[in-house]
């Protein structure tokens, strides 16, 4: 070191280099503090004053043409850089960052070869090095026993010394070394020598102990030059200070130094004395917040045994290790579930810094932050989960506010099953948790607008545009209904309007149509106007109607289970569809679209096809004749001539489900599909296409059960192979209590009758039934009534 420069060579994110660096300053006293950092962050260094700013925080850096190339420094406040920071400003002090511009970063390609050395593989770290070198196999552990349990001296820079020293070795070596390391050293030495002809006398540089043999030394100035004439084009760049947690400090992000337990390290930080007690205390108050029965007397025990364990393991001090195995053994009672719940909450933790409203900041970052202070729906780093009442206009704002951010690629809010069972569309259930990375989101999705409504709506009308799938823009039409997007509602039905025009593809119309009727389902609650999207919706259904016969013929079969997917889902669409049509009708009357079988032609039997569900009849008529018309289309000529059996079955369970069809009708087609004349994998896939969605119907009618079992035992051997997986897979989507209860019916006799209809097995064995009656009476706590004859035997 010289008398001018301090080198104070940290690990970044280290509670005993911020308590060295802390000390040192102190004594030392600097006239400029130079820190490791991106330079376009000296302009808003001086936010750190106030107390608006909280760690932990971090520098976000963004492309401003490309905000998605970003890049984070976080400061815990155990952080040496930010214990740096604050000592600077506190004491009125210049303080500049020296470390390459993040512009640099966001450069093309090239770039980003200079993260590894010439054998192509990133460099090694120092510490496990170091820590090797030592004959520890636990970098973390040695670097503690070394550095951070370890008080600064009378000598606050002896410390800083002997790290350049081991570090120094280590240059020697060449090990470690990157030529993005040697880039970023020489803009340093730039950067130190400008603060002395600035006429600083005392300047204390605060960077990673790695650096510091490169800095101890200056090579000349061109030397420096001629290295960074190789860097590439500087990006245009914005900076602000955002809100970080300790649980996203613990991931490799950030000098690509992650801490595997801030939570522990803030305590380290902040505790006077002997952190392990208390440490140790707030675990078992923890634990007794989650009913753990935790006394003071496990406490002292798990002092006793985590001081005991380092002194066996020659630890200077009982370190996590040590905390956690006392905290295993006596807290938890060696528990893992116990103790992975002090891991979370205390080794980790959830801690979320704030930043002051001056900080730089997006338009539309300003306008999420007035949003969720008028909401009252605070950024929190632990997940929450929020119920809504759409009824209420504060909830259904934070409603439209959560989707408008969903659409905009903002997940702060996900939405999940409410614990309340209800069906109606009055309630949301959400799970919200702030990431960091969100910030970057916003400022990607600041391209759009600056306010959160505006940028929603342009967003939605840009991601329709370039749409290529009809499901995604209905679903699309769904969102800016939730999201209360009136605005972008109509340039995003002209597009649907226009490409559901051009579409032919039934199974494309399928798979658009359940998201357009599901949104018809909001206008109660959430007051929008459907007229357009109901006529969209009719259209999609009548079309689909019309197609769904022929486009459901020869189908493999994994085309087959997707379209009985979106059968099942039109299905519903289409009842939904009926149910709500009356409330909101269509704008223009839709013309009515024949259907492509008539009733004469889909082998229906006469007189055993009802009027249907009450509800408008010519849609939900026109549905039903396309699913008698799939169910009539039998392979005549080859599997490639007729529909697959697992559509035909499911296009008659549908119907007979909604009283299109009588169970006799039902059972005749199973009959006819059950036949010797049809393959045994095409029955199988009627049969499970019938099944599918619950096997009661067997239950309730034996006739039906009865025709499957007779079917299934005259299955040859060879065909019985074939279809034993479809029929496993089909029985086992049944409910546990139907398939125990079939069995039974099985087991127990003849299937074609109900099981009260059965005759007796044989007489009443009198004597044994009369031996069990005092039994019964004492569990059924009554007397028991003992038979005439069975009296007289017994005087």
């Amino acid at each position: 070191m010289t008398s001018e420069v301090a080198l104070l060579g940290i690990r970044h994110h280290g509670p005993g280099s911020a308590r060295a660096v802390a000390a040192a300053l102190a004594r030392w006293e600097p006239d400029a503090v130079l820190i490791e950092g991106p330079p376009e962050a000296d302009d808003i260094v001086h936010l750190a004053a106030g107390k608006d700013l909280v760690p932990p925080v971090a520098l976000l850096a963004h492309a401003v043409d490309d905000p998605a190339k970003a890049a984070f420094w976080p400061y815990a406040e155990f952080s040496p850089e930010w214990v740096a920071i604050r000592h600077a400003v506190d004491h009125d002090l210049p303080v500049r960052f020296i470390d390459l511009p993040a512009g640099y970063g966001f450069a093309p390609a090239p770039w980003t070869a200079l993260d590894s050395d010439d054998a192509g593989e990133p460099p090694a770290d120092p510490v496990a090095l170091l820590a090797a070198a030592a004959g520890h196999d636990d970098p973390e552990r040695w670097w503690e026993d070394v550095v951070e349990h370890r008080a600064p001296g009378a000598d606050v820079l002896a410390p800083f010394a002997a790290v350049a020293a081991a570090m120094g070795a280590l240059r020697a070596e060449g090990l470690g070394e990157s030529r993005r390391d040697l880039l970023r050293e020489a803009y340093m030495r730039g950067r130190i020598r400008a603060a002395r002809r600035a006429g600083h006398r005392r300047i204390a540089v605060v960077c990673g102990a790695f650096h510091v043999p490169a800095l101890e030394t200056m090579p000349t100035v061109a030397h420096d030059r001629a290295l960074l004439a190789g860097l590439p084009k500087k990006v245009r760049t914005d900076i602000t200070w955002v809100p970080w947690t300790h649980r996203r400090l613990s991931r490799s992000t950030g000098y690509g130094a992650g801490v595997q337990s801030p939570g522990w390290y803030h305590h380290l930080f902040s505790t006077d004395g002997d952190p392990v007690p208390r440490w140790l205390a707030r675990a078992a108050e923890l634990l007794r917040a989650e009913d753990h029965p935790v006394s003071s007397a496990h406490v002292i025990e798990a002092v006793r045994l985590a001081e005991t364990l380092a002194v066996l393991r020659g630890r200077p001090l009982a370190g996590l290790t040590e905390t956690l195995d006392a905290a295993r053994a006596v807290l938890c009672e060696g528990s893992d579930v116990a103790l992975e719940l002090v891991r979370d909450r205390l080794v980790v933790g959830d801690r979320l810094g704030e930043v002051p409203a001056a900080a730089p900041a997006v338009p539309l970052q300003r306008d999420l932050s007035r949003l969720q202070r008028s909401l009252r729906l605070k950024p929190e780093a632990a997940s929450k989960d929020v119920d809504l009442d759409l009824r209420k206009e504060t909830d259904a704002a934070r409603s439209r506010l959560l989707h408008r951010l969903r659409l905009l690629g903002v997940e702060w809010g996900v939405p999940v099953r409410s614990p309340v069972n209800s069906t109606g569309t009055f309630r949301e259930s959400w799970r919200l948790c702030w990431q960091p990375e969100l910030a970057v989101r916003i400022a990607e999705a600041a391209q759009w607008g600056t306010t959160v409504e505006e940028a929603a709506g342009a967003k939605a009308v840009g991601t329709a545009r370039a749409a290529v799938d009809l499901a995604e823009l209905t679903g699309l039409v769904e969102t800016c209904l939730l999201a209360g997007l009136s605005g972008a509602l109509p340039a995003v039905m002209r597009v649907l309007a226009d490409r559901a025009a051009l579409d032919t593809d039934v199974a494309h119309l399928a798979g658009a149509l359940p998201a357009l009727v599901r949104a018809l389902r909001y206008g109660d609650v959430r007051g929008t106007d459907h007229g357009a999207l109901a006529g969209a919706a009719v259209g999609l259904a009548e079309r689909v109607c019309v197609g769904l016969p022929s486009a459901c013929v020869g189908l493999d079969a994994g085309s087959a289970a997707a379209m009985r997917g979106l059968l099942d889902e039109v299905h519903g669409a289409i009842g939904l569809l009926t149910s709500v049509g009356p409330r909101f009708a269509p704008a223009a009357p839709v013309a009515p679209v024949a259907p492509a079988d008539t009733a004469a032609d889909n082998g229906a039997a006469p007189g055993t096809d009802h009027a249907g569900p009450a509800g408008p009849a010519g849609l939900a008529d026109r549905w039903a004749a396309a699913l008698r018309s799939l169910a009539a289309r039998e392979p005549s000529g080859g599997p490639a001539t007729g529909a697959p059996g697992l559509l035909r079955g499911r296009a008659v369970r549908l119907l007979s489900d909604d009283g299109w069809l009588d169970s006799l009708e039902a059972g005749r087609r199973l009959r006819l599909v059950l036949s010797a004349a049809n393959s045994a994998a095409d029955a199988a896939g009627w049969v499970e296409g019938f099944l599918t969605g619950g096997g009661a119907l067997l239950l309730h009618d034996p006739r039906l059960l009865a025709l499957l079992d007779e079917w299934l035992t005259g299955v040859s051997a060879e065909a019985f192979t074939d279809v034993l997986p479809l029929l496993r897979r089909t029985f086992a989507g049944l409910e546990a209590g139907v398939r125990t209860t079939i069995g039974s019916r099985v087991a127990a006799g003849p299937l074609d009758v109900a099981p009260a209809d059965r005759a007796p097995a044989g007489e009443l064995d009198r004597s044994r039934a009369d031996a069990a009656v005092p039994v019964v009476a004492v569990l059924l706590g009554v007397r028991p009534r003992i038979p005439r004859q069975a009296a007289g035997r017994n005087t």
